[in-house]
């Protein structure tokens, strides 16, 4: 990228009332960052959604020279930069209506790699959590994933950690500048992570690690992964919303169970029984869901059990697959003209019943 596209990209991200979506639909209709800028205040006006706020805004001189301080940061520091046009960006990312325009990034990522996954949950990590973690990321290792997280207590980082020590790619993704590590206990891994990974941010130096930029950080965790996986969650917390963004972009979302009792086991469970997480109990259900085994070899059927009893509505879900395929849980609640939480607690039997299996896309299968 030139200086100029550069500085541009960076006076679209520090206007207050621009956000990603706009910012792209700018840079369409005018053809680049640069010309966005060089376009009159009647020409930028015509454009759909754009007010004459937002034009004011973009023609403050102000945000020039904050674009021009912070350029200076990006090169007397070697920052690494991510434009969504250019092919080096995360490839998920770009299918995201709101994936930033412009990402910062240091250390060694290598974003080739398809194989990319998140993996997210409580500060708070019990010893549960942390075998799980643990054992997860040495039995993927073979397959050589990039790991994702967000680098904070609890799970992020011991997951991040356990990558390292397989020699896996492993990306923190910060809700802050790079000219900063939060939280700082953590700066004892920055240079592990950068050998094997790196961190990405679409946050400036003058960025604080604040509440709502956790939140926004979420949606590039969630959007740059093919699958999503929520280790352990009370019932409420971020993780939580890294799923939710995650289902938004239509990604594999998986869940760790745990007891009922738990509380850090709640949010997993939940996510589960409403049908916005598939159950994982070990690195084998998430390699076979997403079909990363096909590359080497078709997975080991499974076998159905001989003289199988189903009862009249497993009778209906089954023949209505036999007949139309892989189908989703909503169509076949609809064709099958059930409710889809008796449709879902329904394929659950018949799986264990080994007539029915998930597939990847959250479909089902006869078998």
């Amino acid at each position: 990228m030139s200086k100029d596209e550069i500085i541009a990209l960076l006076r679209l991200q520090s206007v207050p009332n621009i956000g990603d979506i706009t910012a792209k639909k700018l840079i369409a209709h005018c053809g680049s960052p640069e010309a966005v800028f060089s376009r009159k205040f009647n020409s930028l006006l015509k454009i759909d959604g754009i007010g004459r706020h937002t034009i004011n805004g973009l023609l403050d001189t102000e945000h020039l020279e904050a674009a021009q301080e912070e350029y200076q940061f990006i090169q007397e520091n070697d920052i690494q930069l991510y434009s969504f046009t250019d092919p080096n960006y995360p490839a998920a990312l770009k299918h995201c209506i709101d994936g930033p325009i412009l990402l910062f990034g240091s250390g060694k990522i290598d974003l080739n790699n398809r194989k990319l996954i998140s993996v997210v949950g409580t500060r708070n990590i019990t010893s549960y959590g942390t075998a799980f973690c643990e054992e997860f990321i040495e039995a993927v290792a073979p397959l050589n994933p990039i790991i994702v997280s967000g680098f904070a207590y609890g799970v992020d980082i011991c997951v991040q950690k356990a990558a390292v020590k397989n020699g896996l790619q492993t990306i923190g993704c910060l809700a802050h500048g790079l000219n900063q590590i939060y939280p700082k206990l953590h700066e004892r891994f920055v240079v592990d992570v950068e050998k094997n990974g790196g961190f990405l941010t679409e946050f400036w130096s003058t960025s604080q690690p604040e509440k709502k930029n956790f939140l926004k950080r979420n949606r590039i965790i969630a959007g740059m992964s093919e699958a999503t996986i929520v280790v352990e969650s009370a019932e409420k917390g971020g993780s939580l919303v890294t799923a939710d963004i995650a289902n938004s972009y239509n990604r594999d979302v998986f869940a760790v169970p745990g007891r009922v009792q738990d509380r850090y086991s709640t949010g997993c469970n939940n996510l589960i029984k409403q049908q916005k997480a598939q159950m994982i109990t070990s690195a084998a259900d998430l390699i076979y869901m997403l079909g990363w085994e096909l590359e080497d070899k078709q997975p080991a059927p499974i076998q159905k059990q001989l003289f199988v009893e189903l009862d009249d509505t497993e009778q209906d879900i089954y023949n209505y697959l036999q007949v139309g395929g892989k189908k989703m849980l909503d169509n076949i609640a609809l064709d099958c003209n059930l409710p889809i939480f008796r449709v879902s607690s329904t394929l659950l039997n018949m799986e264990m019943k080994g007539v029915v299996r998930p597939l990847p896309g959250k479909l089902f299968e006869a078998i």
